[in-house]
């Protein structure tokens, strides 16, 4: 049996990798040692551009809202337009961006807001744009990145060493903050002199990098051995997967109360420019530059802020800060206090969304990891949606003013939720698989669609060792139960205290060997401990069976028909 994955420390092995790849010491922290990686250098310029070319284009969304519509509330559905698709139908994204070519998704959903992009220039250029057209048209771009994103995110993986990807993850929020620290006043400055149709053109133009780098790169391509999961069955599964892991729910429920609080600070921005303020689209261009700023800043801070505190303590300090910052917003009429509480929120955002990204990354395997970082950008853009609407409809019936004030409650009240749901360490667990299961020979012919697969494990348990064991199982339950197995009950027999049997069910066999082949690295302290607690003179006795309905078959000389259940033991080899 192949050693414990667990003996020698991570950090240890992580030291040892590194120091074999030549990589100095000083570069072992530095956020830039992903742009090492060729593509990764390629597809992050192509996203800077991208990513400059999409902040010009909501500039000139929210400035021409806020000119064609005198509510309130329209200009901050804006925001909501754009992130409601994120929260509608990333889960389906990222089912299938785990079951198909991630490069290809991307250049579709690329493509598409191209089109989008286009069409958006034109229809403005010819001056038919009403306010319902607009929230039209940005939600079809959300629906591009909604699509994208998952793909995007998970191929990070693809690019770069495990090991980088918080790095990686990083530098993804410095390429956007750089863009929004620059673009947003200079898309300003364009739509102040040549309208929003020059802001939508420019953003037409950034996505043909992108789309060229994409279309260049080569990635590795992993056989597939099991046919592909249906969508439904697929999006179950990563709902399955989350619910089941209390790491990935504390970051999604984290996620969802920051992107409900902190949205205020871009939702009501033009309004602050416009209301407070008194300025025009230039104002607001600055003003977003502030915010890009502060997020550029907190984005070169990361790595050290993370290596002086723990991950609840950095994204508990990131609600409060961002409170007194969007609180300074609030009370300011002048541009020069503005600035600064825009930075400080702008920081925030990035050290906080970037945290919760890296840590669903890291805790969760490759065959799930879109599906993951997919429910988590439902409940962050779910929340930003919802909280848009919020404070437009705050902003509305009361002032901007009452709006941002509420919103700092919010956020206090976010990092309340520390108390009780603390996020986990960002450390990097093994999640590869653990490879030891083989697929077993059977006895009868069956189909990959035969079932249902009934699975029993039986150990000997000493009396002393029972409540270890009955805890041990606990987590147990929890890992089968994530990883796709069916009705999964413990049983004590009556008349030999010492007999424990696992049971569960697949629905198919070819959901049965897809489950087993889940089981990943981080997995196997808990498979080492069940087994160090059986007492039998063999190992675990493990029964594989076929579900069959009796029935009354015709007798045939010299045939003997399947019982109700056939058994496939194969006691030399853990389930």
């Amino acid at each position: 049996m192949p050693d414990d994955p667990h003996a020698q420390p991570i950090a240890d092995v992580a030291e040892a990798e590194l120091a074999s790849e030549g990589i100095k010491p000083a570069e072992r922290s530095s956020p830039f040692v992903p742009l090492k990686q060729p593509i990764f250098r390629a597809v992050w310029l192509a996203s800077l551009v991208s990513n400059f070319g999409g902040l010009v284009q909501a500039v000139g969304a929210s400035w021409m809202m806020a000119s064609i519509s005198p509510s309130p509330e329209m200009v901050a559905l804006v925001q909501s337009s754009t992130t409601l698709p994120v929260m509608l139908f990333s889960l389906a994204a990222g089912a299938i961006s785990d079951n198909y070519d991630r490069r290809r998704i991307m250049l579709v959903a690329q493509g598409f807001m191209l089109a989008v992009s286009i069409a958006l220039a034109l229809f403005a250029w010819a001056g038919v744009i009403t306010p319902w057209m607009l929230l039209s048209f940005t939600f079809l771009l959300g629906c591009g990145t909604a699509l994208n994103n998952p793909a995007w995110q998970s191929s990070v993986g693809d690019m770069v060493p495990r090991r980088d990807v918080p790095a990686a993850v990083t530098l993804n929020s410095v390429a956007f903050n750089i863009a929004r620290s620059v673009g947003p006043a200079i898309g300003g400055a364009i739509v102040a002199a040549a309208g929003a149709v020059a802001a939508f053109t420019i953003n037409a133009f950034s996505y043909i990098g992108l789309i060229t780098v994409l279309a260049r790169w080569q990635p590795p391509r992993v056989e597939r051995v099991l046919p592909r999961e249906t969508l439904f069955i697929a999006m179950g599964a990563g709902i399955r997967y989350v619910a089941m892991s209390p790491n990935i729910r504390a970051v999604i429920l984290r996620a969802f109360a920051f992107g409900f609080g902190a949205i205020v600070g871009l939702a009501l921005l033009p309004l602050v420019a416009r209301d407070l303020i008194r300025g025009g689209p230039l104002t607001y261009g600055i003003l977003l530059g502030g915010f890009g700023a502060g997020a550029v800043a907190g984005a070169f801070m990361s790595a050290r802020l993370r290596r002086a505190m723990s991950t609840e303590a950095l994204v508990r300090s990131t609600f409060i800060a961002y409170a007194i910052g969007i609180l300074l917003v609030g009370s300011s009429r002048s541009i020069w206090l503005t600035m600064p509480g825009l930075f400080v929120c702008g920081g925030c955002w990035v050290l906080a969304l970037s945290t919760f990204n890296a840590t669903v990354q890291l805790s969760a395997p490759r065959w799930v990891v879109g599906r993951a970082l997919a429910i988590y950008q439902m409940a962050t853009f779910g929340g930003m949606a919802i909280g848009s609407w919020a404070w437009g409809r705050t902003a509305t019936h009361f002032d901007t003013d009452r709006g941002l004030q509420l919103s700092a409650i919010a956020l206090l009240a976010g990092a309340a939720l520390g108390l009780r749901y603390r996020l986990p360490p960002l450390e990097e667990l093994n999640l590869d698989p653990l490879s030891r299961w083989r697929e077993p020979k059977v006895a009868i012919d069956i189909e990959p669609r035969s079932g249902p697969v009934i699975v029993t494990i039986e150990y000997i348990i000493k009396p002393e060792d029972v409540v270890a064991f009955l805890n041990v199982m606990a987590e147990r339950r929890r890992i089968r139960r994530r990883d796709g197995a069916r009705h999964w009950t413990l049983l004590r027999d009556l008349t030999d205290p010492t007999l424990w049997i696992e049971r569960y069910d697949s629905p198919t066999w070819v959901e049965y060997v897809r489950q087993a082949q889940r089981i990943t690295q981080a997995d196997a302290e808990i498979g080492e401990r069940v087994r160090a607690l059986h007492s039998g003179p063999n190992p675990p006795v493990v029964h594989r069976m076929i579900e069959r309905q009796t029935a009354t078959l015709p007798q045939i000389h010299g045939s003997r028909h399947p019982t109700v259940a056939d058994s496939l033991a194969d006691p030399s080899r853990p389930a």
